[in-house]
């Protein structure tokens, strides 16, 4: 026989297969791949697809031919798929997992081939093996989590708790006024951890239901005594017994809100405690007292969705008749015009001595005349107003007359605040004016309080100092978290009194609370205006380049990922063909990408620190947005106020400015962002050095996935996180805020996940602990009403603890 002719007694079907299989990421990679190259991308695409079209076609001629140039193909990507992406798991395997299982199809054929062109039929098996088990190991790879920063050994250590430093209660949003949610317990620790088992499960009756506009359960709950205080996303207020979860009381507030139906957490007060008082010759916090044998002793403030702040009696649930109208202070007071969606408080009100310091969250994006930002405190017995501080007319601490309102359209301070009660000072994170991503009509006032640290003395609301992170901010990077207060180790081994907060940009600023100046590097880096007329760019803009930047590198065209190289190539379009100038690309009317963008980097959920081991651990989340501005009549009808411009597509007007916004996430066509993962870490800083000691991907797919249907598999790619986190002197750091159904602890010397609990719903809640006073017994503590991504929801409050036996 003439070896150069196919045999036609040989079924071809199997090279057909293979043919098809590879003309198929021919004819794909050739029609986008031409497109990106002309919007000068890689040319990799377009000339593997040319080379896979030659080798089809050859390949349906049954040439042997076909096979040998599909193999050059295959080892030429490879090449570049290795140059591309280095040697790092998740990028390689979006670029060649789908060439490898096409490789297995043509590898499988071959044997066939050689038969059909009359040679020896067994070649290509041992291939295929090798093929076979390079898939399978990759597959298995995405069962194990891969470190973004491997651990250097340097993480924390132990130490045992000193019996007279050891947390008695967790009275404060963020365990203490500092906000350092560091509880110094260590009965469950690296050791035990994994023993954890549920204790007991309460039902608040209150499940968020979300339109779109956001009805979540973001709750961090408290623990004084042998009492377990909640708040629900309707601000219903409820006690439980420590032990055992049984309902002590309930007070059905029922607040109504057509956006934004939250409650993050509460504040605690007992009248019967010695006040601290500063050390530093600030103006102390004003004595207050309460009648021994009168109700609300100890008292349970909240701040509602429908903005009201309303005191408790903590004994007994019960409204104290002495503050405020029976109990409740009207915060709509002085605001002017104030629609029920454009403003709500979601976020804790602070106890900071005897000042109640509430802000408020004003709708974004809405309209160019919107309630003011002011910030208020009150009295926590009576309930006066002891001063505001309204950012447009920061020197008046008065209510407005009859008739006047606050500034309108301000910076808010809408995230939970911090207290230095040695200092007697407030230090609140500042938002933005309101439209947040046009500035031309920004008074001087809303340019220096905008994106700011701002601190105030608790007791008068007189400024102290504020620091800029975000200048004229066109991003919506408010600051989104509680300041978190630690003593900062200096070179010479002194310590200053310093704040730690970290931003939407990645950024992480270290500032000393007593003059607001940066303890670590932070540089002016030159910017990029866009082309908005009017728009009063900054051409510089802060870097905190003296800490990590957490998710906030420079992308390229070789950070686009996709779950195939089709959904890949697609991004890598989508990213050429968007300006894009890095963290801070100002957006205009073309289409731009802002990454992390205003939904990215860190968020509300705060970090938590390690006082003893000199520590901070920080979760974010890494999602770009894509963002244009569209010209419009300023006659546009306003917004609703609800969260739905960051949820859905289509153009969102900003009623009194000449545009409206685009603005949406940068995804894959498969619905998953466009760069490559982790899309959410938990990262250790050791505060001596300002250096990442590891960095680990937390969350999985198993609960979410493509196209919003549930993957069922624990890929622990690393996903959005939005809930804070939990640190114990047990070595442990606890966080919920993921986006499948799992509340996890790591071990904080290397990251390693110790220990999960599979949850009935996901949280967005953070986890927080105490010790019983009556059994000794420590408990994990957990709300679980649906993570943000996910129609399933609950209104679960769970703790945990060790089996009885331990």
């Amino acid at each position: 026989m003439n070896k150069s002719q196919p045999s036609a007694s040989v079924s071809r079907w199997p090279v057909w297969v293979a043919a098809f299989g590879v003309l198929v990421f021919g004819l794909l990679f050739v029609a986008g791949g031409g497109y990106l190259a002309t919007l000068g991308g890689s040319l990799y695409f377009l000339l593997a697809g040319i080379g896979m079209i030659v080798s089809s076609v050859l390949l349906f001629k049954q040439r042997l031919l076909g096979a040998l140039l599909f193999a050059v193909v295959m080892i030429a990507s490879i090449v570049w798929a290795v140059l591309d992406a280095g040697l790092v798991f998740w990028p390689l395997v979006s670029r060649l997992f789908a060439l490898a299982v096409l490789s297995l199809v043509v590898a499988l054929a071959y044997p066939t081939l050689r038969k059909a062109n009359g040679l020896n039929g067994n070649g290509g098996y041992a291939l295929s093996v090798l093929l076979g088990v390079a898939i399978a190991a990759g597959f298995w790879g995405m069962f194990q989590p891969h470190a973004s920063v491997s651990p250097t050994g340097d993480g924390p250590g132990l130490t045992k708790v000193d019996p007279a430093k050891a947390q008695k209660n967790w009275e404060h949003y963020g365990n203490d006024e500092g906000g350092s949610r560091f509880a110094a317990l260590d009965q469950i620790n690296r050791d035990n951890v994994s023993k954890l088992v549920p204790a007991w499960t309460y039902h608040t009756g209150d499940v968020a239901i979300s339109d779109g506009n956001g009805a979540e359960d973001q709750m961090t709950p408290l623990q004084v005594g042998d009492k377990v205080f909640i708040c629900t996303p309707h601000n219903n207020l409820i006690a439980l017994d420590a032990d055992s979860g049984k309902e002590l009381w309930k007070n059905n507030i029922n607040a109504k809100s057509a956006v934004w139906q939250r409650c993050r957490g509460l504040a605690y007060f007992d009248a019967t405690a010695p006040i601290a008082q500063p050390t530093d010759g600030s103006i102390p916090a004003a004595a207050v007292s309460v009648e021994p044998g009168a109700a609300c002793q100890r008292r349970l403030l909240t701040n509602t969705i429908d903005a009201r702040l309303i005191a408790v009696d903590a004994d007994t649930g019960k409204f104290c008749e002495d503050f405020g109208n029976h109990g409740q202070v009207d915060l709509k007071a002085g605001l002017g015009n104030v629609p029920d969606s454009f403003y709500q408080l979601s976020s804790a009100p602070l106890m900071a001595g005897t000042t109640v310091v509430v802000g408020g969250r004003v709708a974004d994006n809405v309209q160019t005349d919107m309630p003011g930002g002011v910030i208020r405190g009150f009295d926590v017995i009576t309930g006066a107003m002891r001063w505001a501080f309204d950012p447009g007319n920061p020197q008046d601490k008065q209510a407005p007359a009859e008739g006047q309102t606050y500034v309108r359209s301000t910076p808010n301070s809408w995230a939970p605040m911090s207290y230095d009660p040695l200092m007697n000072t407030v230090f609140l994170p500042m938002g933005s004016s309101s439209t947040d991503i046009y500035g031309v009509e920004r008074t001087e006032m809303d340019h220096k309080y905008g994106a700011s640290v701002l601190a105030l003395n608790a007791t008068t609301g007189d400024e102290k100092w504020v620091y800029q992170t975000v200048h004229n901010d066109l991003w919506d990077f408010d600051l989104p978290m509680q300041p978190s207060l630690i003593d900062f180790a200096k070179p010479d081994g002194s310590k200053v009194p310093a704040l730690v907060i970290g931003t939407k940009a990645g950024q992480i600023y270290v500032l000393d609370r007593h003059t607001g100046q940066p303890l670590t590097q932070v540089e002016e880096v030159p910017v990029k205006a866009s082309n908005i007329p009017n728009e009063p760019y900054s051409p510089t803009q802060p870097k905190s380049v003296g800490m990590p930047q957490i998710g906030a590198q420079t992308l390229t065209e070789s950070d686009m990922w996709g779950a195939t190289p089709f959904d890949q190539m697609l991004c890598r379009i989508s990213f050429k063909k968007m300006r894009y100038d890095g963290l801070y690309t100002a957006p205009g009317t073309d289409v731009s990408l802002s990454f992390p963008g205003s939904l990215g980097g860190m968020n509300w959920g705060s970090l938590s620190t390690d006082p003893v081991h000199g520590f901070i651990f920080v979760n974010d989340m890494r999602l770009g947005l894509w963002v244009q501005m569209v010209p419009q009549q300023k006659t546009a009808i306003a917004n609703s106020g609800g969260e739905a411009l960051n949820t859905g597509m289509g153009a969102v007007p900003l009623k009194g400015t000449p545009y409206a916004v685009n603005k949406n996430r940068f995804l894959s066509i498969a619905g998953i962002p466009c760069q490559a993962p982790p899309f959410g870490t938990l990262t250790a800083i050791d505060m001596k050095t300002q250096k990442v000691a590891w960095q680990v991907p937390v969350g999985t797919v198993q609960d979410t996935g493509p196209l919003g249907i549930k993957m069922g598999l624990q890929l622990p790619i690393g996903m959005p996180t939005l809930g804070g986190t939990l640190s114990t002197q047990g070595g442990l750091i606890f966080i919920a805020g993921t986006q499948d159904y799992y509340l996890r602890a790591f071990n904080s010397a290397n990251g390693q996940e110790a220990w999960k609990a599979r949850l009935p719903v996901g949280s967005q809640g953070g986890p927080m602990t105490f010790v019983s006073p009556k059994t000794g017994k420590q408990y994990i503590v957990i709300t679980a009403g649906g993570a943000r991504q996910s129609a399933d929801r609950g209104d679960y409050v769970i703790a945990y603890a060790l089996p009885d036996k331990e």
